[in-house]
Parts: C-alpha cells; sequence; structure tokens
C-alpha cells in the first residue's frame, strides 16, 4: 500500500480515538487495507444516527477511489445504499489526494438531504414499480458448523439448481460461508428451506433444523459486482485465497465488512 494511505490511517486513527470508533480489519501490501469508521451524525430524523463506513484502500489509492459500504441500525439498506453511492461520487472530485477524511466530513454534513432525496426516490420507485421486486439479489450467510458435511453440502447444491441461485459454498479452516446470488423471491425462499428443513444432525446424531446460521448481508447486486456463471462448493486453504475470491467478483468491500471479524 502507498505511503499516503499508511500516513492518512494513522492520521484517521488519531481523529477518530474513541475506543471502537477506528478499527483496522485487513491489511497486506497486495491487496491494501481495509478499515471501519464508526461516527454518530446529530439530529437526523429527530434522532442520531449511528453510522459504521467501511473503507477499502487499494494498492494504487489515491489515484483511484477507495471501495466503501455503509450499515446503520437507524437507517433502512436503500437508504445506506444512497449514502454509499454519493460518497463514491464525492470520492471522485478527490483523485490522486488523501480522501477518506474529507468524505466523513462530507456525509456528517450532508446525511441528511441524502435521506430525504432517498425517501423521495424510494416512494416513486414503489409507484412506478407497482409492488414489483426487479433486479438481482445476493446473500452471504454464516455457519458455525457442519456435521453431517456431505449430506448438508448435497441438500445446498439441490437447492441453489431447483431455485436458479449461483454462487459459492465456501471452507476456509472453521469458516464456513455461502453466498448466493438470484431472483429475490428465489432468495427469500432459500432462506426459509435454510431455516425451517432438518438439514444437519445434532451431537447425538438426530436429525436437526439449522440454528447457528447468521444472515450477514442481503442485499441488491450493484453494477460493480460481478455476476457467479454457477454455483460451486470450494476450500481454501488461507485467508488471501478466500479474500481473492470475493476480489473478482468485484466484492471485496463485502469481504473486509464481514469475513475478518469471524475470525475474532
Amino acid at each position: 500500500m502507498s505511503e499516503l494511505a499508511r500516513e492518512e490511517l494513522s492520521a484517521l486513527a488519531a481523529i477518530y480515538c474513541e475506543p471502537g470508533a477506528c478499527e483496522v480489519l485487513a491489511a497486506s501490501e497486495t491487496h491494501g487495507i481495509s478499515f471501519r469508521i464508526q461516527i454518530t451524525v446529530k439530529e437526523v430524523l429527530d434522532t442520531d444516527v449511528l453510522l459504521k463506513l467501511f473503507f477499502h484502500l487499494p494498492v494504487n489509492y489515491p489515484s483511484t477511489v477507495p471501495d466503501i459500504s455503509v450499515t446503520s441500525d437507524q437507517l433502512t439498506r436503500a437508504q445506506c445504499v444512497d449514502v454509499r453511492e454519493k460518497l463514491l461520487e464525492e470520492a471522485k472530485q478527490h483523485l490522486s489526494e488523501p480522501m477518506v477524511h474529507d468524505l466523513i466530513l462530507w456525509v456528517q454534513q450532508h446525511l441528511k438531504d441524502v435521506i430525504k432525496q432517498s425517501a423521495t426516490v424510494c416512494n416513486e420507485k414503489t409507484t412506478l414499480s407497482k409492488g414489483t421486486e426487479d433486479g438481482i439479489w445476493m446473500l452471504l450467510l454464516h455457519f458455525d458448523h457442519m456435521r453431517a458435511k456431505a449430506k448438508y453440502v448435497k441438500t445446498v447444491e439441490k437447492w441453489a439448481s431447483d431455485l436458479r441461485l449461483t454462487g459459492r459454498l465456501m471452507f476456509m479452516g472453521k469458516i464456513i460461508l455461502i453466498l448466493l446470488q438470484g431472483d429475490r423471491n428465489s432468495i427469500k425462499e432459500y432462506l426459509i428451506l435454510q431455516k425451517t428443513s432438518k438439514v444437519d444432525v445434532d451431537s447425538s446424531g438426530k436429525k436437526c433444523k439449522e440454528k447457528m446460521m447468521r444472515v450477514l448481508c442481503e442485499t441488491e447486486l450493484q453494477s460493480q459486482h460481478k455476476r457467479f456463471q454457477m454455483f460451486e462448493v470450494k476450500e481454501y486453504s488461507s485467508l488471501e485465497e478466500l479474500q481473492k475470491e470475493f476480489e473478482t467478483a468485484g466484492l471485496t468491500t463485502l469481504f473486509s465488512e464481514f469475513v475478518p471479524p469471524l475470525l475474532k
């Protein structure tokens, strides 16, 4: 990563020095650096909004804009996506210079306006779509374990095939992830199957439902994301190998936001 990126991260850590306000998630010379900044924006929607901003600075940053992801318990997923898109637009105005602090200041100043605009656009889309749900969606799931692994894998493969979902069932050490892409209704149906079917066995060998699954992310596929052409089961020997899988699919930010914390 560039010396500018190192210096900028050091400055950010000094500015956002409260516990949990600035956290490095991953760093390497070949993949760049990923970190999270947590801020509170005052008086938005009659309440304070806690924003978690995830940044991935690629090795050629700041010659290219960072990957950005936005999450907040006070905002809808659509609002978070709109905030992210506005931040990426703003980032293009700061190419070739360190920009993360400027982007954070920008979102603090403009969050209220972005949310208002997002609500207007959302209402217009609802009117035009008449309740339809278009587009391709993506789902990332985390599993604690699979005792009856061979049977479990075959079941997941069948569900993905029946619902015409593509993606990956990924094993890396103790980490087990399922990444799915497809029609939103099919994604929802998969979740129902996953939660209600006796897909594994308990410690005594009896069939049981999956109780240790977590939905890490469910969102609409964005233009920078690549579609998987099929569903595959893959084993990875290292975190770097798993990270490369996400990067190839244009999902660097998704990886940085959700995978490294699973190792803690």
